[in-house]
């Protein structure tokens, strides 16, 4: 939770506030609103990203409106069509709250969602407080960076997809790089500040974490979404999400998503597993299928070894080697091509490149992304 608790509080006393939020808004073992509002904060709206306010809705389920059942306010989903807060949804606010934990994942939607937010904030001239949260994959930069043909609700930033900000620095990065809205971008040229004061105004300012470095392996205290169970599979999450963009399981419908991978055609002496609908997963590929694959097993430790500080395309790469149907491995849809963030990952699996040449050919956007990441961070960076 940002340290700032006594700094920022007083800024909100006879405001409205609004506050997107999840179920990993806490202070301590209370959530965000409920803090807020025993200290006497109004807080009049919440708004809730992908995965819903209290966050049990499985990814892409469509969140309605709703009313919190343990407050009675009124939650707006930023999620779906409306993915950005309108004037009206304004209307009856003085300062917007952003604090929600980020896994530093290009395709987790949740910098998505921040990016509308802060458009909205500075567009409607709604101050905005943005409350730092520790990446849990803030130890490392890696990845293809999306071109921007391939823009989508799961990359709409030219960042590769590791890019090792904090939700914080992160918005800074898109202020200062002029990467809102055009009405954001001219407004967005001043009064931002990571040092705030209760008697200076301003348009959007970041609430820094206490103690956070990059080189922090920082455990979660809550998951921020139901397929991400457990801290194995965030650091497992930018390697086996590629799966999300072919026919095989990426574990949904399993105990471990995204640690769990595979499909019915695969060899039959590989791990098997059979997904079922479950809480986190109505409706998901090879569900009440036997399938044959793969389980990355081990502890938080031994499965950050495993990932070793960047993305492995092993695994992709030997599951299409073993798939029988190769022209059938890849959806249709080209969905793959929306979470690499470009169309030649793709191409390079089919044609056999290895994955030395694969990462090579990342390499000059890469440098180029991690010299202007610098120049945003606010922590010590790893070495």
């Amino acid at each position: 939770m940002p340290n700032a608790w006594k700094v920022y509080l007083p800024m909100l006393k006879g405001k409205s506030v609004a506050v997107f939020a999840n179920q990993t808004s806490m202070v301590k073992n209370t959530h965000l609103v409920d803090t807020l509002l025993s200290s006497g904060i109004k807080v009049v709206k919440i708004f809730g990203p992908e995965h819903g306010f209290r966050g049990d809705a499985g990814a892409g389920e469509h969140v309605k409106n709703e009313k919190d059942k343990k407050t009675g306010l009124p939650v707006i989903s930023l999620y779906g069509d409306h993915k950005k807060p309108t004037p009206e949804d304004l209307r009856d606010v003085d300062v917007l709250i952003f604090d929600i934990q980020d896994v530093g994942v290009r395709f987790y939607t949740y910098i998505s969602s921040l990016q509308y937010f802060i458009e909205a904030a500075l567009e409607n001239h709604k101050p905005l407080m943005i409350l730092d949260r520790p990446n849990p994959n803030g130890f490392y930069v890696d990845g293809p960076v999306l071109d921007m043909k391939f823009t989508s609700f799961i990359g709409m930033q030219p960042v590769p997809i590791v890019y090792g900000m904090t939700i914080g620095e992160y918005a800074l990065m898109l202020t200062g790089e002029n990467r809102l809205s055009p009405k954001a971008n001219a407004i967005n040229a001043y009064n931002i500040t990571t040092n705030p004061t209760i008697d200076t105004p301003f348009h959007m300012q970041v609430i820094k974490c206490k103690n956070y470095d990059h080189n922090s392996k920082y455990i979660l205290p809550v998951m921020p979404s139901p397929n991400l169970k457990e801290m194995q599979a965030i650091y497992l999450y930018p390697s086996t999400c590629f799966f999300e963009g072919t026919v095989l399981s990426e574990g949904r419908g399993t105990d471990k998503p995204f640690r769990i991978f595979g499909h019915p055609t695969l060899p039959e002496h590989l791990y098997a597993f059979t997904p079922k609908p479950n809480a986190g997963a109505k409706n998901s590929k090879c569900f009440y299928q036997q399938c044959y694959g793969w389980y990355l097993s081990g502890s938080n430790e031994e499965v950050l070894k495993m990932a070793d500080q960047k993305i492995q395309l092993k695994y992709l790469l030997e599951a299409y080697r073993l798939f029988p149907g190769k022209d059938s491995f890849f959806l249709k849809n080209n969905f793959i091509n929306k979470l690499a963030g470009n169309d030649e990952l793709m191409q390079q699996v089919k044609d056999g490149i290895t994955e030395a040449a694969i990462r090579k050919s990342w390499e000059p956007k890469l440098d180029a992304f991690k010299a202007t990441r610098k120049k945003y961070l606010l922590y010590p960076d790893f070495e």
